[in-house]
């Protein structure tokens, strides 16, 4: 049951990051004005509470409201990437590490070690997922790799730091958002799914609610042309983050259900699916969203979506 949800959610969130690229590109151009905004509405999921009232003793209050200001502040982190270069970079890198910190923390918090044939599936699917996402240079992957290296390490020259954020910020967001996954599996361990997913979400309200502190962060969130532009563009961000919110509880259902490591290791479905909806938009709609594709470039990612595919079976 945790394996269809879990596709059904990252199905859903292709959608989701394609859009949040086109946001923070072509209206927003601001990670911390577009965390503002994406937090600000979590506090619309309190209409849950009328199917499920639940307040929560002070101590889990405490947890759950922690649990959203993590959240958030892994998106900050996520919009800084994500704002910085095209999503078919950025998702593959933080896709790759959420998986490898959520097995690492739930291993030490939880006790939970996979069995053969899930540690298996769990190493295919990653493999998978980051070859669908590898873009092909005509340097050599030797010469890329040690490039890679000297950027993460700050020994190559200034103009290559904007890659070097890159990555730091995609690693960072990847660790908080594993720390997340694992805190809300705990959370749903002892708590109503639906009751205490509410006060998460109210937690990154609160989260968003912070942001505005800084005097800087202010000037940016609530610039007039920035604001005209998140006024204008109202409907479609809404129906975005309605799609948001339910591949966000679908995910944490399936968390709630699952194996938290193996959930966030599906994220190689995602690629699949964020891989179509590209090549779709690039040719019927270049205006919103254009990435070239040779055919070299899709048979490899042919190869990753079947690996995918054989970690789908094995997990089955």
């Amino acid at each position: 049951m945790w394996l269809l949800i879990s596709i059904l959610g990252y199905f859903l969130n292709a959608g989701v990051y394609v859009a949040d690229k086109h946001f923070l590109s072509k209206k927003i151009h601001s990670s911390i004005a577009y965390a503002f905004y994406v937090g600000i509405w979590s506090v619309g999921n309190v209409v849950f509470l009328w199917w499920q009232p639940f307040f929560p003793a002070w101590p889990w209050l405490v947890i759950d409201l922690a649990a959203g200001l993590l959240f958030l502040w892994a998106l900050v982190a996520w919009y800084k990437a994500l704002h910085q270069s095209d999503a078919t970079k950025v998702v593959p890198i933080v896709g790759a590490f959420v998986p490898i910190f959520s097995f690492i923390f739930s291993y030490f918090f939880f006790g939970h070690a996979l069995n053969g044939r899930e540690f298996l599936a769990f190493l295919i699917l990653i493999a998978g997922g980051v070859l669908i996402s590898l873009k092909q240079k005509k340097a050599s992957r030797w010469r890329l790799f040690c490039d890679k290296i000297k950027i993460l390490f700050g020994s190559k020259s200034a103009e290559l730091h904007p890659t070097r954020r890159l990555i730091l910020n995609s690693v960072i967001s990847a660790f908080i958002f594993a720390a997340y996954y694992v805190l809300i599996k705990y959370i749903y361990l002892h708590q109503p799914f639906l009751g205490s997913f509410v006060w998460t979400r109210i937690g990154s309200f609160l989260g968003a609610l912070l942001l505005i502190l800084p005097e800087r962060n202010w000037k940016i969130i609530f610039e007039p042309a920035r604001k005209k532009e998140a006024i204008k563009n109202l409907s479609l961000f809404l129906g975005v983050r309605l799609l948001a919110v339910i591949a966000f509880i679908l995910i944490n259902y399936a968390i709630s259900l699952g194996n938290v490591a193996l959930v966030n290791a599906l994220q190689g479905a995602q690629y699949l699916f964020l891989i179509i909806i590209v090549l779709f938009l690039s040719e019927s709609y270049p205006d919103i969203l254009k990435e070239e594709m040779s055919k070299a470039v899709l048979v490899q990612k042919f190869i990753g979506v079947v690996l995918v595919g054989v970690g789908l079976y094995i997990l089955v």
